[in-house]
């Protein structure tokens, strides 16, 4: 099947010559080069000259990603590895596995300030760099499912091709990188990456055989880590959305089904402190209805009409968001809106994860009136999906995900049956044990990467995804993976969103003598946990003292009990001063 969302292909084997004045980057078998100046930064596309003919490249690339301005020059980015991860539209799909950061001017001028503070952004962009996993394609458009592409490719003439026409602007994460060169002739060198999951599987079943994949792509809009990144902006646009697509392609037909995921849209932030679950709240002085408005009107004008599927609490702070946000949908009085609510924890208690079959039920209806995407012979439409179900939990991550996967099961049944490849009444599981098998683990390893970009651990409830049970084994990963998140979330997290402001552009360097990477500590932040780890040690000493020494163990006991709690009250009554806040951009209630 042709790629129909292939334009202008993308260089995908180049040449890179470093010399003193410039970057070369020769496309192997083409007759033009990239010129990128090192001293004033300007890029420009020529033909070929005879200069590289005895000139040995100084490596090989396989894309150009971008370049960013730091405290000490402009850098170079490069991809320098690829994994093969299957076809889509017998264009190949890659995993990025390797890059390089290459300075303009290796030897700038700076002080050890200077030289100390853009080494810490460097290690903020090779932490955004190094989150699993960035994928691209040289031929197939990943930023689009297969039905946007369809109607962009309907109307080529009139869309540009230039990068900004032919991409979706939502998940291209280098797009500010690739939008540094300001040179127009250079698309055909530049390399889009989308972040998020993609799994290709060649599958038979019944003598027929099938490309079945999976893409979920995240967008780059208030992209952040857990705890820094909740709720909605000024723009409508809403934390960790994602738009998940199911392809099935089979003798020239192609199948897609599109989900989405993202946080409440409202305004709402839940910022760590310490305790293992801070309690999210909404922010006053807010205008909600108008953010809601313009995020459902950008939804519509995308994807139709939207089941909103809330997998939230209803009690508790939970239930305090899930009761404003429904308050929000009456107040739009949107029609092609519906909102359906389901208790995950309280309707699935005591692992009946099979009453999930409930809200299936009640959403099959809407699943069958919105279809899904059917085209044949590359581009004659059969059917359009003409809606989608909008699913969130307060991740959007671990129960989203189970849901999801359901609806992706049911659509996958109705396309095989459709497809003639499911005989009359025959079930997935029964006609193909093996690729059951895969169905589950792909849904359960999407789940786990999305988790993993958003939370920095793997998805909760993925043993369910994989098997169709809670086991003992799932339920201790699953304390494992908590405890992990609790650390990641209140240690680390701020590095981390630093570095995702500082790859998507959102902060530049405007100033190359400073920025705002000082970080102020109180007498606090030394000495409570200090007390802690020496009362901790006292108590364990003690209990290792001999028995005959008893009125002084119980003495060194309950002075060190007493530490460990005066020092453990004082961590938790102080705790917004031990957490690894953001440095760039700072949550207002804790600027200093």
């Amino acid at each position: 099947m042709k790629a129909i969302s292939n334009w202008d292909l993308c260089y995908d084997d180049m040449n890179l010559y470093i010399t003193p004045d410039c970057f070369i980057v020769e496309p192997n078998g083409k007759e033009e080069l990239l010129i990128i100046d090192r001293n004033c930064s300007e890029a420009k596309v020529q033909l070929k000259t005879s200069q590289l003919n005895h000139r040995m490249p100084t490596r090989r690339v396989c894309g150009i990603l971008g370049t960013i301005s730091l405290i000490g020059s402009n850098y170079l980015l490069v991809a320098t590895h690829r994994l093969y991860v299957g076809m889509i539209n017998d264009a190949v799909i890659w995993r990025l596995a390797g890059y390089d950061i290459i300075p303009y001017i290796p030897n700038a001028c700076l002080n050890a300030h200077q030289l100390k503070n853009n080494e810490v952004l460097l290690k903020m962009l090779r932490k955004t760099m190094d989150t699993p996993h960035f994928y691209f394609s040289y031929a197939y458009n990943l930023t689009h499912s297969q039905q946007r592409a369809h109607n962009l490719a309907a109307k080529i003439k009139q869309v540009s091709k230039k990068f900004n026409g032919r991409h979706d602007d939502r998940f291209v994460w280098n797009k500010s990188l690739l939008s540094n060169f300001r040179c127009s002739d250079m698309d055909r060198f530049q390399l889009p990456l989308i972040l998020g999951f993609v799994s290709v599987n060649q599958v038979q079943i019944n003598g027929q055989t099938f490309f079945w994949s999976i893409i979920s792509r995240r967008s780059v809009h208030k992209a952040g880590t857990r705890f820094f990144s909740r709720g909605i902006n000024d723009d409508g646009q809403v934390a960790n959305f994602v738009e998940t697509e199911q392809i099935v392609e089979y003798n020239g037909q192609c199948v897609s089904f599109v989900q989405t995921r993202g946080s409440m849209p409202f305004y709402w932030s839940q910022l760590p402190n310490l305790r293992y679950k801070p309690r999210p709240h909404k922010i006053n002085g807010k205008d909600h209805l108008l953010a809601c408005k313009r995020h459902f009107e950008e939804q519509i004008a995308l994807y139709g009409q939207q089941v909103l599927v809330n997998l939230v609490n209803q009690t508790g702070s939970e239930g305090e968001l899930e009761s404003f946000y429904r308050n929000l949908l009456q107040l739009l009085k949107n029609s092609k809106l519906r909102y359906e609510a389901f208790d995950f924890h309280a309707e699935c208690k005591k692992a009946r994860y099979d009453r999930l079959t409930i809200l299936i039920d009640r959403l099959a209806h809407e699943q069958d009136q919105f279809s899904e995407f059917h085209i044949v012979n590359s581009n004659k439409a059969v059917s359009t999906q003409k809606g989608v179900f909008r699913t969130n939990c307060i991740d959007c991550l671990d129960r989203t995900n189970v849901v999801q996967s359901m609806l992706a099961r049911r659509s996958l049944q109705k396309t095989l049956e459709k497809l003639g490849i499911l005989h009359p009444s025959q079930k997935i599981e029964s006609a193909s044990p093996n690729f059951e098998l895969i169905f589950k683990a792909v849904w359960a390893d999407n789940a786990d990467m999305i988790s993993m970009q958003y939370s920095g651990t793997g998805a909760l409830k993925t043993d369910f995804t994989r098997t169709g049970k809670r086991t003992k084994r799932g339920l201790l990963q699953d304390g494992v993976n908590a405890l992990t998140r609790y650390y990641i979330n209140n240690f680390t997290d701020g590095f981390r969103q630093d570095g995702i402001d500082l790859f998507l552009g959102r902060y530049v360097v405007t100033d190359r003598l400073c920025a705002p990477l000082e970080v102020k500590r109180s007498w606090r932040y030394n000495a409570f946990p200090s007390i802690l780890v020496f009362a901790v040690a006292m108590l364990y000493i003690t209990a290792l003292m001999p028995s005959n020494f008893k009125t002084e163990n119980l003495l060194f006991m309950l002075f060190s009990g007493a530490l460990i709690a005066v020092s453990a009250t004082g961590m938790f009554h102080y705790g917004h001063e031990f957490i690894d806040w953001p440095r760039l951009f700072r949550p207002i209630r804790f600027q200093v």
